[in-house]
């Protein structure tokens, strides 16, 4: 039977999302945000979302506009407070929204755990702090550590830049950053990716993540660039219903 990942639909491609979801989202700040599925995920309506990021999203685009749609119930990440971070700040302050911070570490380690099957892991970058609360210690050569529980996800969503019909996705430099570990934690990894590339021509030496861990993969030849979207104020559902990238 002929491999093929590829979905012809975006909105296809998070159709099986559900309310009470535990989605994972690439990306470290704009670099590998996957904006356009994430806005087909607010075209889908799931809510009650516990999200998993770096950051709690910047303007009214990407992860921003979802957590605006407040489908969001909770964010799990490093950095949730930026310059241009408005929805999450509304709504936290509002006790509207939960937060858990973990730092970026350990944040990435978690994910990387679950990917490779690892329960949990100790490590000395809470301790003596409020993020140490309510969690196991152990003194190891007499140093305290604090323990962390592998972090793992319903779904992933990602963004990549080439891609073959088998999901052996490759990156673009720094925008690769969580995107490879989240497709390894998550139980449906979905992919939106700038180029489809023939078989043939993949180079096994630059496959950062194999298609083992990839189920789905999109086209998405002009992905918005969502700094200057932001700059021009846009705000998603767009406001004059046409897209214009």
């Amino acid at each position: 039977m002929e491999v093929n990942k590829l979905i012809n639909s975006i909105n296809d491609a998070v159709s099986e999302v559900v309310d009470g979801s535990t989605i994972m989202i690439g990306g470290f700040g704009e670099a590998g945000s996957p904006v356009e599925l994430i806005h087909a995920l607010i075209d889908n309506g799931s809510k009650d979302l516990t999200i998993i990021a770096n950051n709690a999203g910047n303007g009214k685009i990407g992860l921003g506009a979802l957590i605006g749609q407040r489908q969001v119930k909770k964010v799990i990440c490093s950095f949730a407070r930026s310059p241009k971070s408005i929805t999450f700040k509304e709504q936290y302050e509002k006790n509207e929204i939960e937060l858990e911070v973990v730092p970026q570490g350990t944040l990435a380690e978690r994910i990387r755990s679950a990917g490779a099957g690892i329960p949990g892991f100790y490590t000395a970058t809470v301790v003596g702090t409020p993020l140490a609360n309510g969690k196991e210690s152990k003194m190891f050569d007499g140093k305290e550590y604090i323990l962390e529980k592998a972090l793992a996800a319903d779904f992933a969503f990602v963004k990549a830049e080439n891609a073959d019909r088998y999901g052996n996705l490759s990156f673009n430099k720094t925008a690769r950053n969580f995107n490879p570990i989240m497709c390894m934690a998550a139980k449906q990894t979905i992919v939106q990716v700038k180029n489809i590339i023939d078989i043939t021509k993949t180079d096994p030496e630059k496959v950062v993540t194999p298609g083992i861990f990839v189920d789905k993969i999109v086209e998405v030849k002009n992905p918005i660039i969502e700094t200057h979207a932001i700059e021009n104020g846009e705000v998603y559902p767009w406001s004059n219903l046409i897209q214009k990238h």
